[in-house]
């Protein structure tokens, strides 16, 4: 099967606020009015996490399915602490990213544990947005011609 490319097109509002489209549908990304912002949508490192939750979503029934147990549904819940101070540029002893991201997951199943811990390993192995987390991709930022 041939690689799946997936893209956005985003323009500013202002400082803090960018409106993103892809696929016709419209996200609105924005910084709460304790960071400056307007408040009108989540911030990036909350759409990061969101990504993540849909992501094991969709990974997660799948897997249910191939696995021959019925997943009537999930909760997932998801938590990471990042340090501001290099992002807003005061500091290089941090990461500006998430130190470490916390998903707790809780199905709706009759599976026994046994199988929902072999379910949990093939839907961490998976998840293309888990992956991209936890591992380095290369990241090119350029100037627009």
């Amino acid at each position: 099967m041939a690689d799946l490319k997936f893209s956005i097109k985003a323009k500013c509002e202002n400082p803090t606020k960018m409106v993103v489209n892809t696929r016709g549908f419209t996200m609105v990304i924005d910084e709460p009015k304790s960071l400056a912002g307007t408040n009108d949508g989540a911030n990036p490192v909350e759409y990061l996490i969101a990504a993540l939750a849909g992501c094991l979503n969709v990974v997660a029934h799948m897997v249910a399915k191939e696995m021959c147990f019925d997943l009537r549904g999930l909760e997932i819940d998801i938590d990471g602490n990042l340090d501001p101070m290099k992002f807003m540029g005061k500091s290089d002893v941090e990461r500006t990213g998430y130190k470490e991201i916390r998903v707790n997951i809780k199905p709706d199943t009759d599976a026994d544990e046994e199988t929902l811990k072999k379910w949990l390993e093939i839907v961490e192995q998976r998840c293309p947005v888990s992956d991209n987390i936890a591992n380095a991709t290369p990241v090119v930022i350029k100037l627009a011609e």
